[in-house]
């Protein structure tokens, strides 16, 4: 199932592994291991944001996806679950619409 991976990351802790050198790795490793299929990063209540699409089988991947952001800058992280245009058309809105129209 596709999610919407949103990361919120602490500036003092980013800082810091910019100025050691080693923000751009952690990222590189952490998007190489998960794989996601968008990114995009941003600025969001003055700290460092991003967000991702991912792909989770099942509920048990979480923490592969989540732990390395916790873990490598103390980042708080959120699910949300999402379709694409073709999930959506296949949910059966008109018959769901029908049943429950009033």
């Amino acid at each position: 199932m596709r999610f919407v991976m949103k990361v919120s990351i602490p500036v003092e802790k980013f800082n810091a592994a910019v100025r050691d050198g080693s923000a751009g790795k952690k990222l590189q490793q952490i998007l190489d291991d998960t794989k996601p299929e968008a990114v995009y990063f941003w600025e969001e209540d003055g700290k460092r944001g991003g967000i991702m699409v991912v792909n989770l089988e099942k509920a048990s991947q979480i923490p592969a996806f989540a732990e390395p952001w916790f873990l490598s800058f103390d980042a708080s992280v959120a699910f949300h679950p999402c379709m694409t245009p073709q999930d959506l058309a296949a949910a059966g809105l008109d018959a769901l619409g029908k049943k429950y129209a009033r």
